[in-house]
């Protein structure tokens, strides 16, 4: 998916997101999408089996494993090839930069994000959400 184009609303949006009052702001942030919020990895997998989405916002440690926002990445390439795809994580390396960009994330973010930031980021990919403004960018 380019950063040009515009996507027809409702837009389906995956949050894949251990802390829950992350994922719910996040939830909250794209309420006017088709959002789905996932705790888990196993709870992630299934969304992406069950729909394709335009954006997935994923943090790349949940529920304790090192590596799961890393098998949403890579499971969203097969499952969901148009989304872009946001990776956030507390714990930035540069192993993990280039894992995440490698298996096909189209940015990578040290947290604390804002959720301006996530919104531009939406912005980008023709996602759109209350926060996104005119000029607003990463």
């Amino acid at each position: 998916m380019g950063g040009d184009s515009v996507l027809v609303p409702p837009w389906a949006v995956l949050v894949a997101e251990d802390e829950e009052s992350i994922r719910e702001s996040l939830v909250e942030l794209f309420e006017e999408c088709a959002v789905t919020g996932a705790a888990d990895l196993d709870a992630a997998l299934r969304a992406l089996r069950t729909r394709r989405f335009d954006l997935i916002v994923t943090d790349i440690r949940l529920g304790g494993r090192r590596d799961a926002g890393l098998q949403i990445i890579a499971s969203s390439a097969l499952l969901s090839p148009d989304a872009a795809v946001l990776a956030m994580t507390a714990y930035p390396d540069a192993a993990i930069r280039a894992a995440t960009l490698r298996l096909g994330a189209s940015c990578f973010l040290e947290k604390p994000v804002g959720l301006e930031r996530v919104a531009a980021f939406a912005a980008r990919y023709g996602v759109r959400c209350p926060l996104t403004a005119p000029g607003l960018a990463m």
